[in-house]
């Protein structure tokens, strides 16, 4: 029955121009590019300055060291902008799977950020998807701060132990920093925020 199915004429998916679409009506009203404008625009409000990286794909965890080193230049030298400045990207990353823990791409970019800075001063993060689902969880994304990395320590959580086993949601998840926002029916792609307040003292 499915072979026949598969093979009946009618089975076929819609093609343009068919009668049943003649009441259909599509229409973009969002693209990514657009909501790291319009968060670009409120973080000019607040008085930072905004760095657009624009739509990234690749590896979460190798994204996530990318967005580290900029942080750290950030940070260290005031390049290349000066804080207070806020990094934004979005795009949706991968995630091979190597453990047995649990967590979307944005938990596990937002592990490897942690795992990378270490506690750096000054620096905060958010990483979460756009329809409130990161990968199959129940969560959308969850939040970085510069004690994230020290708490987790202080609970028996090895960030690097946890992303050699995905378990991102898990690290998160026992911090309290999940982002929760249950499904927003919503999709304008993954998004990162790194909020950086302070920069090294060059003198010192």
């Amino acid at each position: 029955s499915v072979r026949s199915w598969l093979q009946n004429p009618a089975s076929e998916t819609v093609k343009p121009g068919d009668p049943v679409l003649a009441r259909s009506h599509f229409q973009l009203i969002a693209r990514p590019q657009q909501s790291l404008e319009a968060v670009a625009v409120k973080v000019r409000q607040a008085g930072f300055s905004p760095l657009i990286l624009g739509d990234l794909e690749g590896e979460a965890r190798d994204v996530a060291k990318v967005h580290a080193g900029i942080a750290r230049q950030i940070v260290q030298h005031g390049q290349p902008l000066a804080a207070p400045c806020v990094i934004l990207s979005g795009g949706e990353t991968t995630v091979t799977v190597r453990g047995n823990g649990r967590g979307g791409r944005n938990a596990e970019f937002l592990l490897s950020l942690t795992d990378s800075l270490k506690g750096l001063p000054g620096v905060y993060a958010l990483a979460g998807d756009t329809d409130g689902i990161d990968g199959s969880e129940d969560n959308a994304g969850a939040i970085m701060t510069p004690c994230s990395y020290r708490r987790a320590e202080a609970l028996g959580l090895s960030a690097s132990d946890e992303l050699d086993n995905n378990n991102g949601y898990g690290y998160f998840a026992a911090l309290g920093d999940l982002i929760v926002t249950e499904p927003t029916r919503t999709n304008v792609n993954d998004f990162r925020a790194i909020l950086i307040l302070e920069t090294a003292n060059h003198d010192a």
